[in-house]
């Protein structure tokens, strides 16, 4: 048993008679009124998105996780093979269960949460940012640069980021997972 003082982004709870990931979290302590915990749950078995506020002190079950590093191989529809980087033991997970999945690169290394008392995997971690390559975009006009404007791009897994304009096709950007956007250019 756990309180809401040990809320964190990542931590797993069951609530509702499933189990949910915390996504975002906020501490509020109003001038007036007891303290209390605004919080987005994402359910780790259909992957929805739900807003919930917990009272302070209130009492949430945390549900034992274990991290283990996979590489992500193949999609197949909406079903997506890893193997595992110690045993080489290979899992397929749903869509659903991933965080960016546009943004997932044959061979790119991630973790993946388990529940130790079934050990059914839970969620996929991606890393904080990737490195992809720009597959097409406009051109960007010369001179044009003044402003934060910016223009789509494609990127090689199919997802589209929004870039500067003095991105061009053929060059490397590192994307924010999280967000999906772009960080910087990358230099090789």
């Amino acid at each position: 048993m756990a309180s809401t003082s040990d809320i964190r982004k990542g931590l797993c709870i069951r609530y509702n008679h499933d189990i949910f990931k915390i996504i975002e979290f906020l501490h509020v302590k109003p001038g007036k009124g007891p303290a209390f915990v605004r919080t987005k749950l994402k359910s780790v078995t259909t992957g929805k998105v739900i807003d919930n506020t917990f009272s302070a002190g209130h009492k949430i079950i945390d549900v034992r996780v274990e991290t283990r590093s996979y590489q992500f191989l193949y999609a197949e529809g909406d079903t997506y093979h890893f193997m595992n980087t110690q045993d080489y033991n290979q899992i397929t997970l749903e869509k659903s269960s991933l965080d960016a999945p546009a943004l997932l690169k044959e061979g790119e290394v991630v973790t993946i949460l388990f529940n130790t008392e079934d050990s059914m995997p839970l969620s996929v971690d991606m890393p904080a940012s990737v490195v992809l390559e720009v597959t097409h975009t406009e051109p960007g006009v010369k001179g044009n640069t003044a402003t934060n404007a910016t223009k789509p791009a494609k990127v090689e897994t199919g997802a589209e980021v929004n870039v500067p304009l003095f991105i061009n096709e053929g060059d490397k950007i590192k994307v924010d997972t999280e967000k999906c956007s772009y960080m910087e250019r990358v230099k090789e």
